[in-house]
C-alpha cells in the first residue's frame, strides 16, 4: 500500500467579495474585518470576483465602478496592498482558464446537489445562467490558481468549499500527481460571522431588503447609523437578559449584542455581563456610540478613496500583476500535467 502524499507547498488563503455595491456592516463584520486580520498571519489573496458578479445580469456601465468601491472597502478596513494581494478577478485569465479544466473533472450530479443555485434559480432553474449553475466550479477555480490552503466562509458557502476539495482530489487522481493541489480548508469565523437584519432578526442584512432600515451601509454617516439602531427591532419581553440562555426566542436582541460583541472584539457573555438586566434605552445608545467609533473612520476613508479613482486602479493594477505572478507558473504546470502541446522552451 502506497503512503497517501499530501500537498506541501505553503500555506496561503484566498477569499473575494463581488463587486454588488452597498456593502454594509454584515460584509464588514463577517468578511473585512477578519480580512484584515488575517494579513497579519497568512499570506493573503483577497479578490474582486467581477466574474462572479455576471452570473446574473449587471450594469455594464457600473461595474467597474462598483468594482473600485469594493477595493476602496477593503483598503479602508484596513487590508494593506503591500502585504495582502488586492484584484479584480477578470483581470487574470488563470480563473476562466481553469475553471474549463475543473468542468472536465467536476461531475453534473456535484453540481445539481448545490443548494444555493437551487435557492437563488427557484422554481425558473431553466431560464437560469449556466454560469449560476457552475458558479461553484470558478470559484474552485479561483481557490486553488494560487494553490490556496484555506479559506474564511460563512454558513453558505461551506459547501461549495467542499466541492473545491471534491475537485481538487479528482484532479490529483485523475492525472496522477498526489498532493498537486492542495485540499483547501475553512477558516473558522468568529463573532460577527453571521450579522442579521436590523428588522427582523431571523434573516441575513442584505443589500437586497428593501428596507433601508435594515442594514448599515459602509458609506452611512453617524446620523444615519442612529437612526437605524434607534429604529432596530427588539421585542416586548423585557430588558437585557444576563445569561445566553436569555437570548433563545429572542433573535434581535441576540443579533444587536451580537453586533456589539462584533465591534468590540468580546463575547456576548461580557456584552449581558455589561448590560444586563438594563433597558434597551441604556444599551441602543451605547451600541451607535460602538458602531461610529468603529465605522466612522472607515467611511471616512472610504470616501476619499472614491474621490480617487485613479489611486484605486493603481493599486489593483499593481495587484493583478501580483496575483499574475503566482498563477502563471501554477498555470504552466496544470497544462503540462494535463498533457497539452506546450511550445519548446
Amino acid at each position: 500500500m502506497t503512503e497517501e502524499v499530501t500537498y506541501s507547498g505553503p500555506e496561503r488563503v484566498f477569499s473575494g467579495v463581488q463587486p454588488t455595491g452597498n456593502l454594509h456592516l454584515g460584509n464588514y463584520l463577517g468578511a473585512l474585518k477578519k480580512f484584515v486580520a488575517l494579513q497579519e498571519s497568512h499570506d493573503c489573496v483577497f479578490c474582486v470576483v467581477d466574474l462572479h458578479a455576471i452570473t446574473v445580469p449587471q450594469d455594464p456601465k457600473r461595474l467597474a465602478d462598483q468594482t473600485r468601491e469594493i477595493a476602496a472597502a477593503f483598503i479602508a478596513s484596513g487590508v494593506d496592498t503591500k502585504r495582502a494581494i488586492l484584484y479584480p478577478q477578470s483581470s487574470v485569465r488563470a480563473h476562466v482558464e481553469l475553471a474549463w479544466y475543473f468542468n472536465c473533472v467536476a461531475r453534473m450530479g456535484w453540481l445539481e446537489r448545490m443548494t444555493q443555485f437551487k435557492e437563488k434559480a427557484g422554481k425558473d432553474k431553466e431560464r437560469a445562467s449556466v454560469g449560476l449553475f457552475d458558479y461553484p466550479v470558478l470559484q474552485a477555480a479561483d481557490i486553488l490558481a494560487y494553490k490556496a490552503t484555506h479559506v474564511p466562509v460563512g454558513e453558505d458557502q461551506k459547501q461549495h468549499l467542499e466541492l473545491s476539495r471534491d475537485i481538487a482530489d479528482r484532479f490529483n487522481r485523475d492525472f496522477d500527481v498526489p498532493g498537486f493541489f492542495p485540499l483547501p480548508e475553512p477558516l473558522i469565523e468568529g463573532p460577527g460571522a453571521r450579522i442579521m437584519s436590523l428588522k427582523d432578526g431571523t434573516k441575513k442584512m442584505s443589500k437586497s431588503d428593501p428596507s433601508d432600515l435594515s442594514r448599515i451601509a459602509l458609506l452611512d454617516d453617524a446620523d444615519a447609523i442612529a437612526k437605524k439602531i434607534r429604529k432596530s427591532k427588539t421585542d416586548t419581553l423585557g430588558d437585557m437578559p444576563s445569561e445566553l440562555a436569555g437570548l433563545e426566542g429572542r433573535p434581535e436582541v441576540d443579533n444587536l449584542v451580537g453586533i456589539y460583541a462584533a465591534l468590540e472584539g468580546t463575547t456576548k457573555q461580557a456584552v449581558l455581563d455589561r448590560f444586563g438586566g438594563q433597558g434597551f434605552g441604556v444599551f441602543k445608545p451605547a451600541l451607535v456610540d460602538l458602531a461610529v467609533e468603529h465605522l466612522a473612520p472607515v467611511t471616512a476613508r472610504m470616501r476619499q478613496l472614491m474621490a480617487d479613482p485613479l489611486e484605486i486602479d493603481r493599486v489593483l493594477a499593481e495587484g493583478a500583476a501580483r496575483a499574475r505572478s503566482i498563477a502563471e507558473p501554477i498555470m504552466d504546470e496544470v497544462r503540462r500535467v494535463i498533457g497539452f502541446w506546450l511550445p519548446p522552451q
